[in-house]
């Protein structure tokens, strides 16, 4: 009985050292071995043998890339607004040693770091340059935060302001501000556009006066060279046919009832040269006559 007793006990504590002993560390983990209190080393990913009793083993270490969302903390910028901040800080851990021993709480620190940066480097800006120079306030964080925690075995990789927001009356009066300078934009662009219909359309009523000027002075100078022709070759017709004084006569004499034609046409004067032409007309006719005449006499 007793026997059984102590083998079972011998048997516990060798379960016990042999857990003890060995060790499995995870990837992307670092292990910080103490012996007797003191750092002794740090574990790489995979099995290890520690000493029982002697060597401990520190909980584990991420080494991947965390993210730490920080709440909300009230900055007064230079023209004195309280505006609530959020930030976002993505860190890695370098040096499983520096974590453990140069710094009891990381991520309060990095807060506290984020925070005193914020505040200076806010309080130099106003609202509006505050609300436009996020990158600029970035760099700065990141700049500072990276120094701080070099000697921690942190390095901050990245450093990114969330959101800003001022207090509601400010929003509201910043929202009344974009809506009139969106209103002031459209009428700008209205205006502008109304002016150019205007210098379009009267661009287009010029060219279209001018191009019909120019097809009417077009068709009147066809219109004058094809009565210039047709009087040319009437000319032409009539030399060549060299027709009798008696014809043009005969033919100013129809002319002139034409020329009678017409309600405007209230008193017409008749020109000098209808006598000429009666006169033409007369002997013409009493030419015709005379043969007869000396028919008559000879008979």
């Amino acid at each position: 009985m007793v026997g059984g007793i102590v083998a079972g006990v011998v048997v516990l504590f060798l379960l016990l050292v042999f857990a003890r002993t060995i060790r499995i560390v995870p990837q992307a983990r670092a292990g910080v071995v103490e012996r007797l209190g003191r750092y002794n080393r740090t574990l790489d990913p995979g099995m290890t043998f520690l000493v029982p009793f002697v060597d401990r083993l520190r909980p584990l270490i991420d080494l991947r890339e965390q993210v730490v969302s920080f709440p909300p903390q009230p900055v007064i910028t230079q023209d004195n607004l309280v505006v609530n901040i959020d930030t976002v800080l993505y860190f890695t851990v370098n040096d499983a040693r520096s974590a453990t021993y140069e710094v009891a709480n990381p991520l309060q620190a990095i807060e506290q770091i984020t925070v005193t940066t914020l505040r200076n480097v806010i309080g130099s800006l106003t609202l509006e340059d505050a609300l436009t120079s996020r990158d600029h306030i970035n760099a700065q964080l990141r700049g500072v935060l990276d120094e701080a925690t070099n000697k921690w075995g942190i390095r901050v990789n990245r450093v990114e302001i969330k959101s800003i927001d001022p207090p509601p009356t400010i929003q509201e009066a910043m929202e009344k501000q974009m809506r009139a300078e969106r209103d002031r934009r459209a009428a700008i662009l209205n205006a502008e556009g109304i002016k150019q219909s205007q210098i379009l359309t009267a661009e287009g009523q010029q060219r279209a006066a001018v191009l019909t000027a120019e097809g009417e002075k077009q068709a009147a100078i066809l219109r004058a060279e094809g009565e210039a022709q047709a009087i040319q070759k009437v000319f032409d017709a009539i030399h060549a046919a060299d027709p009798d004084p008696k014809l043009l006569s005969y033919q100013y004499l129809q002319m002139l009832p034409r020329l009678a034609q017409g309600d405007a046409n209230k008193v017409f004067v008749i020109p000098s040269e209808f006598s000429q032409a009666v006169t033409g007309l007369g002997r013409m006719f009493g030419q015709s006559d005379q043969p007869d005449r000396s028919g008559e006499d000879k008979s």
